[in-house]
């Protein structure tokens, strides 16, 4: 039964991503909420790796001494809720590599007491960097990557992007783009 489960589920990836750059933003986040790539031993070990790797940037000093810097603002997208705050390491960005051991951004949340609270992590590669070297859309540790083309709210060529929620559970999914229980409320600064 998992077999065919598995199975239904990789046919329904498939054909998905097929068509995947004609879909309107907002439905192609819906249908991959609801689409498993493999089982959940997978996604486990990529949340275990994320924790793991930046349990240092709980403190967000942590993660300006080693090249993160905030951009784009606190993303919010209305009924979707939030993204947060974009804590960027462009040249890792940059660099055309996906390694879970090393997220391109941090993510937090602006708490009412001016505080940051680290909720996850973003796996971010350029398009076109991503296909000068392989012919398949990426993936991590079986997590496919989303799709987001230009123009875009962020200013940045064609890309991929994959958002692992590791430290604040999302009841929409662990690896969809927005948080439902993510707020920019409290934001009160700039970029």
């Amino acid at each position: 039964m998992k077999v065919k489960r598995f199975v239904y589920s990789v046919a329904a990836t498939l054909s998905l991503s097929a068509v995947w750059p004609s879909f309107p933003q907002s439905r192609a986040i819906h249908a991959q909420a609801h689409i498993a790539r493999h089982d959940g031993t997978q996604a486990s070990a990529l949340i275990k790796v994320v924790r793991e790797v930046t349990e240092r940037f709980r403190d967000v000093r942590m993660a300006e001494a080693e090249g993160y810097a905030l951009k784009f603002g606190c993303v919010s997208g209305g009924d979707y809720g939030a993204m947060g705050l974009h804590y960027v390491n462009f040249p890792l960005v940059l660099d055309g590599v996906l390694d879970p051991t090393r997220p391109e951004i941090v993510i937090y949340e602006p708490l009412p007491n001016g505080r940051l609270q680290l909720v996850g992590a973003d796996y971010l590669v350029l398009a076109s960097d991503w296909h000068a070297k392989n012919p398949a859309p990426p993936e991590l540790m079986g997590q496919l990557l989303h799709l987001f083309e230009s123009p875009n709210r962020f200013g940045l060529p064609t890309f991929y992007t994959l958002h692992v929620w590791a430290w604040k559970e999302n009841p929409t999914g662990t690896f969809t783009n927005w948080h439902a229980n993510v707020s920019c409320d409290a934001f009160e600064g700039g970029n």
